[in-house]
């Protein structure tokens, strides 16, 4: 009977060991994407409808935000660097990424487009 049950666990850790190991693999699937394929799917279009600069704030029209599950509207956002809001101006149509970073919507990524 111990032998019996010596191969019931062995065989029952081996197939749990495979079925962990097939998760992690599945949830480790989407970092080996190129870079440039997930970048092109996180920047949501817009239109710049204002700058404050002190305040490090834009307020973009946007389309769907898909990474935050967020409709079209206009609203304002922070900015991680002060640095990006030198890139566009009020009227431009631009790129963005955007993210919630400690509870607030914040522009991580901007670039004006033609």
């Amino acid at each position: 009977m111990n032998k019996t049950l010596n191969k019931s666990l062995a065989v029952l850790l081996m197939s749990v060991s495979f079925v962990a190991t097939q998760a992690l693999a599945q949830q480790d699937h989407g970092a080996h994407h190129p870079a440039g394929s997930s970048k092109a799917a996180d920047m949501a279009d817009g239109e710049v409808r204002k700058i404050d600069k002190d305040a490090r704030k834009i307020t973009l029209k946007h389309g769907e935000i898909k990474n935050l599950d967020m409709p079209p509207m206009t609203m304002v956002f922070q900015v991680k660097d002060a640095a990006m809001l030198d890139k566009v101006q009020a009227g431009d149509k631009v790129k963005f990424k955007a993210e919630k970073i400690g509870g607030a919507f914040t522009v991580v990524a901007i670039e004006p487009t033609k």
